[in-house]
């Protein structure tokens, strides 16, 4: 029997994406860009939600190209806010927007966005041994810390705990529980 973290066995699509995605360590722009937002998309909500329209997301968003993103003005996002394939909420779809731009600059200044992302932990994943679901906290100093330097960058709805599902996520933090099939497969030296 494959044993996983407790989150992802609410469903088929939850397993899939614990399975072959979540905790992956993610160096693509575009790729980060689009977990960024899906994750701040989030608040408040679940992510099974998020998930499900995931391509959606993908399609509103123009496959999470960050400079036709920046590009979107108002007239795009009233169409959104007409779309039931993506949270229809104007704030967290004008913050996408503002995002694509502030991602941008951070990119053209630093040398990529992933170099600039992946500081917050030197680089390399963090490997956490949680064995259990409960241990595993909400937000870390690395996440307060990337959540207050993309905030200072013009970038919005990413707040701490944002910023630490944000790093689970992209595979900045192993938080796979270490009885899970996956911990294994992530951690440093496997």
């Amino acid at each position: 029997m494959t044993i996983r973290c407790e989150w992802a066995l609410g469903s088929p699509m939850m397993m899939e994406y614990h399975d072959r995605e979540w905790g992956t360590p993610t160096h693509d722009d575009r790729e980060l860009f689009e977990l960024l937002i899906l994750e701040g998309a989030q608040a408040g909500l679940s992510w099974s939600t998020i998930l499900k329209q995931r391509d959606g997301y993908r399609e509103a968003f123009r496959g999470f190209d960050a400079a036709e993103v920046a590009r979107m003005g108002s007239g795009d996002v009233d169409t959104l806010l007409q779309s039931s394939n993506i949270v229809r909420n104007r704030a967290k779809i004008a913050a996408a927007i503002g995002n694509a731009a502030a991602l941008m600059t951070v990119a053209a200044e630093l040398g990529g966005f992933d170099r600039y992302i992946w500081s917050f932990v030197d680089g390399v994943p963090v490997q956490n041994s949680w064995k259990s679901l409960g241990e595993v906290p909400a937000q870390t100093r690395q996440s307060q810390a990337m959540s207050a330097d993309l905030k200072a960058r013009g970038f919005r709805f990413v707040g701490p705990t944002i910023c630490y599902a944000f790093m689970q996520a992209v595979g900045m933090v192993n938080d796979h529980v270490v009885s899970c099939f996956r911990y294994g497969e992530l951690s440093t030296g496997s």
